[in-house]
């Protein structure tokens, strides 16, 4: 385990799912992710992540739910793992609550430590839709970069929620580990 100002972080289990599964949810869609910056309650109802999904990257090889901790309650969680030649982050989680606290960055900097140091990445890639302009400056100040890749938005996909308008697609963004 690893402290980083008060926060532990650990690797999910299948213990953790039905935590993280509502920690993200809370996070992006619905009443109580407006109590936060990262909502999508504007842009897609339905579902963020189910619980298959959760497990299958708790289960998938060279990838890790990342867990903060603070004071033994869940306060944040990401995926990361290797995908196409390089780190991946995303199912990026704060507690509505606990945003613009700092937390988001440590849970960034601990998931490109395991990318780059524990399976040698020297890039981090994600994929943010494409119209969250607040959440991209963000992730630019960060040190990622808009790649000028578009992904189209899985209409139709009700695993992917349920969107609100019809203009949704990813961008692509990554930074040099």
């Amino acid at each position: 385990m690893t402290e980083l100002a008060r926060l532990h972080f650990r690797a999910a289990t299948a213990a953790d799912i039905p935590a993280i599964v509502a920690l993200t949810q809370s996070a992006y869609r619905g009443e109580s992710s407006r109590a936060g910056w990262t909502t999508e309650a504007d842009l897609l109802d339905g579902q963020r992540i189910d619980a298959q999904a959760v497990g299958d990257c708790i289960t998938r090889a060279r990838s890790r739910i990342v867990i903060a901790e603070r004071d033994g309650a869940l306060i944040a969680s990401a995926h990361v793992a290797v995908d196409d030649g390089a780190g991946y982050f995303g199912m990026f989680s704060v507690s509505p609550g606990a945003q613009g606290a700092g937390i988001g960055r440590q849970v960034l900097a601990e998931a490109e430590r395991v990318a780059r140091d524990e399976w040698q990445q020297s890039t981090m890639r994600m994929t943010v839709i494409d119209v969250r302009d607040e959440l991209i400056a963000w992730y630019q100040r960060c040190g990622y970069r808009r790649t000028g890749i578009i992904k189209p938005f899985p209409y139709g996909d009700a695993r992917f929620g349920i969107p609100r308008r019809d203009d949704l697609r990813f961008e692509v963004l990554e930074k040099s580990l």
